[in-house]
């Protein structure tokens, strides 16, 4: 296994391209991912390289933090994913910064009917703002999207810092509250994500258990 959680995703995005080089585009967004398959078999796996974004997100200053599957693979995953999905904490002091850098990768952002809409500073206030980009689509969210009993601003808080080489720095929930997470959204396919992320934290403390809506923000 590749050690750094950045490294693990380029080999991850890599990989998910070269799976998707050859398939035809059959139209689904990863609003259409499935419950148990998640976006991998979406158009969003084709060309997937969630990098572009990543970087102008650490270039605004504002501070977000990668959840759901891209997440997971930096945490250790196995599993490939097709989207990218976002948690800020919704201050609209940072929504210019954070408009700014979806629209330096020429983001566009999509309303809940799926029409494209400006790529406006009050977009971002929404509780889910769904982006696609050239590299990555997926859902930037803030902690006034249903989460049930989450305190989700305090993931915010307690998020890991990613930091490559070359000074990128990618910040990403932690292990522990993205199998909370998974386990609260309950879907097949985050409840095998969290089963499996349990399972690689166990192994790592020598087998001893795991202490322990936003299904929206986590369609991976």
């Amino acid at each position: 296994m590749i050690d750094e959680p950045l490294e693990r995703l380029r080999a991850a995005a890599r990989r998910t391209r070269e799976l998707a080089l050859n398939r035809a585009r059959t139209g689904l967004g990863h609003q259409d991912a499935d419950d148990d398959a998640g976006t991998i078999g979406t158009d969003g796996a084709l060309g997937f390289d969630p990098f572009p974004l990543l970087e102008a997100l650490h270039h605004s200053g504002v501070r977000v933090v990668v959840i759901g599957q891209v997440a997971g693979i930096m945490h250790g995953s196995t599993e490939l994913t097709g989207d990218l999905d976002l948690l800020w904490d919704g201050a609209p002091a940072h929504a210019p910064a954070l408009a700014a850098a979806f629209t330096s990768v020429n983001a566009q952002l999509i309303d809940e009917k799926g029409n494209p809409v400006a790529t406006h500073p009050d977009f971002f206030l929404r509780p889910k703002a769904q982006f696609t980009a050239p590299g990555a689509g997926g859902d930037c969210c803030t902690p006034a999207l249903p989460w049930g009993n989450l305190r989700v601003r305090e993931f915010l808080d307690r998020a890991i810092t990613a930091v490559d080489p070359g000074g990128l720095e990618v910040h990403y929930v932690s292990r522990k509250d993205l199998i909370r997470m998974r386990r609260a959204i309950g879907r097949p396919k985050d409840l095998r994500r969290a089963d499996e992320l349990d399972s690689s934290a166990s192994e790592r403390r020598g087998g001893r258990p795991a202490s322990n809506s936003a299904e929206d923000c986590q369609r991976g």
